[in-house]
């Protein structure tokens, strides 16, 4: 059985549960930059290199994710949301972006085979893969609007490269996460189509949108039906939201994408806004109360959280929703459906 079936299997069975943040927990270990730049000899400052972790203190992405399955995930991502040649050129660290993401891909499976082990209940490894800090769509130059850093070629060669990493260490999917524009996201959907065709197999695709405004839009200004129709085509198995405002503003968003998506449906919101400091006040309860409103309506499939949950979030949420029947995938009718910023779908 492939990974695909594997998920769909089980998710047909119940709600399946994601991990929580990586950053806010890693901040809880106080690092020094010592810490974060071990023995590597880089030129530039570490501190807050969360990827590298993998290679200078894999106790820290371990010790997370070990604590994530024993709150009930069925999936953990790779701790590698930064983990590409863009993002790492801030670090001066281009050349571990390969190294970076085998060792944090090998690290989540080898967890995740632990536990499977244990109770014969799958787990499964999301190779997370963040926008990075270029956008295709839109000019960093207020000046002239049409000027563009990266080109879309350009920005699929660097997700091709993380793909290939992830692939080689073990994961089971491709999660293309915090969408903040549709385009990047297309580039990073073609960098793993690509790598499947040369494999001669199939490397399902999780897909996660991000929206900046409450409008619900992405930076981009895509609404969440146009986003589902301009990546429908790679035929995801799981489509969703993540970050954003916290769950209690995502709700008619979720209820949207529920509708209109023949896939599973995956929301792992933050545990509510930062305060003043930056931190999230968002308790495990209340989290766990708004995520289950949508499991009772059958609008999603997977829950996690974003950032600022904890192990104690995801431990409420797979409590909450344990004897709630999952999603079921509708079965929309045939017809074309196409994307500007808004939908376009034909009449028959």
């Amino acid at each position: 059985m492939t990974a695909r079936e594997q998920l769909l299997a089980e998710a047909a069975k119940r709600i399946l549960i994601t991990d929580g943040a990586f950053g806010t927990e890693i901040q809880n270990w106080k690092l020094s930059e010592a810490d974060y730049a071990g023995d590597l000899g880089l030129t530039k400052d570490q501190k807050g290199n969360n990827d590298i972790l993998a290679l200078t203190k894999p106790e820290v992405p371990e010790t997370i994710t070990r604590e994530y399955l024993e709150a009930g995930s069925d999936i953990v991502s790779t701790n590698t949301f930064s983990a590409n040649l863009i993002s790492q050129a801030d670090y001066a660290a281009e050349h571990l972006v390969r190294e970076i993401n085998v060792a944090s891909a090998r690290i989540a499976r080898r967890l995740a085979d632990e536990y499977a082990a244990k109770d014969g209940r799958p787990r499964f490894v999301a190779g997370a893969i963040g926008p990075t800090n270029k956008t295709l769509s839109l000019s960093p130059d207020v000046n002239d609007p049409g000027f563009r850093e990266i080109d879309f070629d350009y920005l699929k060669g660097v997700y091709r490269e993380q793909t290939d990493a992830l692939i080689e260490g073990g994961v089971d999917f491709i999660l293309i996460e915090t969408v903040f524009d549709t385009l990047n996201a297309k580039a990073g959907v073609m960098a793993v189509l690509e790598a499947a065709e040369d494999l001669g197999r199939d490397v399902p695709i999780m897909m996660s949108m991000t929206l900046t405004d409450l409008s619900g839009r992405n930076l981009s200004g895509h609404t969440v039906e146009a986003f589902w129709h301009a990546v429908r085509h790679a035929k995801p198995v799981t489509i969703g939201l993540n970050c954003s405002f916290g769950a209690e503003q995502l709700r008619p968003h979720v209820k949207t994408l529920s509708q209109i998506a023949d896939t599973l449906i995956m929301v792992y919101p933050n545990a509510g806004l930062p305060n003043e400091l930056g931190e999230y006040d968002e308790q495990p309860a209340t989290t766990a109360g708004l995520v289950r409103e949508w499991a009772a309506q059958a609008q999603v499939n997977i829950l996690g959280g974003c950032c600022g949950s904890t192990p104690a979030h995801i431990a409420a949420i797979a409590k909450a929703v344990g004897e709630l029947p999952p999603r079921e995938l509708p079965v929309p009718p045939v017809v074309t459906r196409l994307a500007g910023l808004e939908p376009m779908t034909m009449a028959a």
